[in-house]
């Protein structure tokens, strides 16, 4: 089974692409979903967030105010980085475990990890697939979804490797700002790539 790790961007098209790789048969995991679970009401995750943030990142029901946390962590990189060394263990323990527990039959299995290059884990798969797209259209896609301005929209962007960077550093890169259909079909040809490799 060859071990994968998707990665690229804020907004650059990582869900999208995972979606596809998981319809065409790849077994898939969701780093996003992983951290939000790690932080989740009663876990020793939030009570660490709470314990380095204080009461202010929770919303009335004791949950995780997301905005409110991320107003603080994107505007400083320290807590940003505070942040990370709570989530990030967790979410990479659980990535080793699952890994284990994937059908046998499985050729190609995809864990999706925004920060894959950033944290150094990388060298734990055998390929690193990139969902890039221009910068630009990038930016316009963060303050389209997430209701940011663009000196807030631009604040995440930078909070994360360039996507040239990444796009250097990976085995296969997947484009995903020329419409749904040219991304599919990128898509179809990695996971064909991928299932002879594996």
């Amino acid at each position: 089974m060859l071990r994968v790790a998707l990665t690229g961007g804020i907004a650059t098209g990582k869900s999208y692409c995972l979606q596809r790789f998981a319809e065409l048969g790849a077994a898939t995991i969701d780093a996003d979903a992983l951290a939000r679970e790690a932080v989740a009401p009663g876990s020793p995750g939030l009570r660490a967030v709470v314990e380095r943030f204080g009461r202010g990142v929770l919303a009335e029901d004791d949950t995780l105010d997301r905005p409110a946390l991320g107003r603080l962590v994107f505007a400083d990189a320290k807590a940003r980085a505070a942040l990370e060394a709570i989530v990030h263990p967790e979410v990479y323990r659980r990535i080793r475990d699952w890994f284990p527990n994937v059908p046998a039959q499985t050729r190609v299995a995809i864990a999706d990890i925004p920060l894959v290059f950033e944290t150094g884990h990388h060298h734990d798969f055998d390929r690193v697939i990139v969902a890039a797209c221009d910068p630009e259209e990038q930016a316009r896609r963060v303050i389209a979804r997430d209701g940011l301005d663009e000196a807030g929209a631009r604040a995440r962007i930078a909070a994360q490797w360039p996507i040239g960077e990444k796009v250097k550093r990976a085995q296969h890169v997947i484009w995903t700002d020329h419409g749904f259909a040219e991304t599919d079909r990128q898509v179809a040809d990695v996971f064909t790539a991928l299932r002879q490799a594996g």
